[in-house]
């Protein structure tokens, strides 16, 4: 997600030992191998063209290949490029192995002082179309509910939330995760909303809301 030091070592094994390494941007993953004194080669694997580079990747599994996939920040598939190319290897009968790694929504939710035990994961929510209609849909939720959002548009999030949830449910905003200027904002929706008008909003959120309470 962003501190080096949240490496695992089986992870800095896997990336040396694999044929080939998958990455969203090679630049950025760059920087990770090279910390690491990693001498692999990358190739470029996203959202954008995953469709046209797996049933080649999956041809070079096949073959005996050992192929290791990343992201820029996070877990490969949550919020990121990975379960079209792990379906597509699972159907032709590859092996896939997952290493536990970094994903942002589980420290948020551990630290937003809201329920843990049962919870849903909605991730970004569409640009424009749908918004409304699925955060209408999680209107009645009793779990806790995560979300992912940018900086750009978290206000507007929070207004929409407020709108649909009311101005008193309960919600933690948490930003650069595991980076030096990790904060967390917590507080009602409306607080919070109030917080990132004085406060311009910096980096990438998790948005954690308090579900529904069973009366």
């Amino acid at each position: 997600m962003g501190n080096m030091e949240d490496m695992t070592l089986r992870a800095i094994r896997i990336l040396r030992e694999a044929d080939l390494v998958l990455c969203e941007d090679t630049r950025t993953s760059g920087i990770l191998l090279k910390h690491f004194d990693i001498h692999n080669h990358l190739m470029s694997h996203h959202k954008f063209n995953e469709h046209g580079t797996s049933a080649g990747i999956v041809e070079r599994l096949k073959g005996g290949e050992n192929v290791a996939l990343i992201s820029d920040a996070g877990t490969p598939g949550i919020s990121d490029p990975g379960f079209f190319l792990a379906r597509e290897a699972i159907a032709a009968g590859v092996t896939v192995q997952t290493l536990p790694g970094a994903t942002a929504f589980v420290p948020a939710l551990v630290s937003s002082g809201l329920p843990c035990d049962r919870f849903c994961f909605e991730g970004f929510l569409p640009q424009k179309k749908g918004r409304m209609s699925r955060l209408e849909a999680l209107k009645d939720e009793q779990r806790t509910m995560i979300f992912y959002e940018s900086p750009y548009r978290v206000v507007k999030l929070l207004e929409q939330m407020k709108d649909v949830f009311g101005p008193d449910r309960r919600v933690s905003c948490c930003r650069e995760i595991s980076k030096v200027h990790e904060e967390s904002v917590r507080g009602t929706i409306s607080e919070v909303i109030t917080h990132f008008q004085a406060t311009p909003p910096r980096g990438e959120f998790v948005v954690v809301v308090a579900g529904l309470e069973n009366k």
